[in-house]
């Protein structure tokens, strides 16, 4: 029944993957995300259903439009693909649960975001607004355990839902002014998006899991900026975003935060 769930959720992934791609095409440019039907961006042709079925249409037809021969970006294929072996992982991880459904939704939200901040160096506020005011119903709603683990006499005496929900706000006010100082003070370094986006990673993974993903974006984003500049694919002015590394950052997070913290304070006990 385990093999099955899994195989399920993994099918299941692929298509929500291919509607990630429409957010990520379609939100960077203001349009609607039910209308129009799915179309070929070369010939603006409508596609069919056998147009669409995830991962298997992309290689059936050589990662091109059937009708013009227009390439299709392997992107489309990553996305659908990464989202695929997620929810397996995932749904194995932590069997059909509640912190498992929580944990694809911000999956899913933190793909979309760093695909379209490589793509456009874009963290749009129609994104982290939203999602936010859904983190933060989440805190108050919804169990998550991991969060209070870490802090337990921050919340001494408390019921679970005001610790949770504290523990969430204290996040969210953490994550905010950790990238604010450095924004302020590196003015053109970082932006405001990333700031907000540090926010609702605070609101996300809870205080005080939120240093491991912002201070894991950063020791990432510095070990592969310095790959970057000495492989010569970038040049040491270039602009690298900062919002793909809080998204791998805080995914990792959502699921080894209270591990990594614990190895983190251990080594200095």
């Amino acid at each position: 029944m385990e093999i099955t769930l899994i195989v399920i959720f993994t099918l299941l992934g692929a298509a929500v993957g291919s509607f990630l791609n429409v957010c990520i095409d379609r939100l960077p440019a203001g349009k609607s995300l039910v209308s129009p039907p799915s179309f070929c961006d070369a010939c603006q042709r409508p596609l069919l259903l056998k147009d669409l079925i995830p991962l298997f249409s992309f290689l059936w037809l050589h990662r091109r439009c059937r009708y013009c021969g227009a390439p299709l970006p392997w992107r489309v294929f990553l996305v659908e693909a990464s989202t695929a072996a997620l929810f397996g992982i995932l749904c194995w991880h932590y069997g059909l649960t509640l912190q498992f459904g929580i944990t694809i939704f911000y999956f899913c939200v933190f793909i979309v975001i760093l695909v379209i901040d490589l793509k456009h160096q874009l963290i749009l506020n129609k994104i982290v607004y939203p999602v936010a005011v859904v983190a933060l119903l989440l805190d108050v709603l919804a169990p998550q355990p991991e969060m209070l683990t870490l802090a337990p006499n921050a919340f001494l005496g408390m019921p679970d839902i005001a610790a949770r929900t504290v523990s969430g706000i204290a996040g969210g006010v953490t994550g905010f002014i950790l990238l604010l100082l450095p924004a302020i003070i590196f003015r053109g370094g970082m932006g405001m998006g990333d700031v907000k986006m540090a926010a609702l990673i605070g609101l996300a993974v809870g205080f005080p899991r939120v240093f491991v993903a912002v201070f894991g974006a950063i020791v990432l984003g510095g070990f592969l900026a310095v790959f970057l500049v000495l492989t010569r694919l970038r040049k040491r002015k270039d602009a690298i975003p900062f919002g793909p590394y809080l998204s791998l950052a805080t995914m990792v997070t959502m699921v080894f935060g209270n591990q990594l913290l614990n190895w983190y304070l251990r080594l200095f006990s």
